[in-house]
């Protein structure tokens, strides 16, 4: 249980968002900024997606009861697109079994902690599946961008930056994501208390 915890520390905000961020300065020190644009564009609708989805059920109740679907995992999400991305990017200039070498210990990770969100009891198969696959077509499609890009160096600037985060978040307070857009979709939908499973339950046995 605890190497299953560890990786959804990994997945967090704490650590996949400042990575996140990491990426886009180093598309920026490297003056790329057509791929920082893209990046921004990609992962700020993976991201929306998400809020989007986990405020429609909570305000809402919008799912797909018959997978127990309430949202898409964030940090299935998160991790699929940034790791991939990041193992691209730091083997860059690195041969191309290399740079797929890299791709592929990115993937290998973010499924890891798209499983540990089902083991932690965080979130149901559909989410972390959903999430997943939501983080990794963002991956996807920048790195089939970024590989038109014929000038990317940095390679080992962005190692560097993100080797920090991944010692120190483990130790930092989580941050409370879900207890904002609770508290968002409550003030939209004007709802006194969230929506749960356990509705979706008693409209099928309202007897129970």
């Amino acid at each position: 249980m605890m190497w299953w915890h560890w990786l959804s520390v990994i997945g967090s905000l704490a650590v996949t968002g400042p990575i996140g961020v990491a990426i886009m300065v180093w598309l920026m020190a490297g003056k790329s900024w057509r791929l920082t644009a893209i990046w921004l564009v990609l992962f700020g609708a993976g991201m929306a997606l998400v809020v989007a989805t986990k405020m429609a059920f909570v305000g809402w109740g919008v799912g797909v009861e018959s997978i127990d679907f309430a949202g898409f995992s964030g940090h299935a999400m998160r991790a699929a697109a940034v790791f991939p991305v990041a193992g691209y990017l730091a083997t860059r200039s690195s041969p191309w079994w290399v740079r797929q070498l890299g791709i592929a210990a990115g993937v290998l990770l973010a499924v890891l902690i798209s499983m540990s969100r089902v083991y932690v009891r965080a979130h149901p198969s559909s989410e972390a599946v959903t999430g997943c696959l939501l983080g990794l077509g963002v991956a996807a499609i920048f790195i089939w961008y970024a590989s038109t890009e014929n000038h990317m160096a940095l390679s080992r600037i962005l190692v560097l930056l993100c080797i920090p985060v991944l010692l120190v978040a483990p130790q930092v307070e989580p941050i409370p994501a879900e207890q904002w857009i609770t508290k968002a979709a409550l003030q939209l939908s004007g709802r006194d208390k969230p929506y749960t499973r356990e509705m979706w339950r008693k409209q099928r046995f309202p007897l129970d």
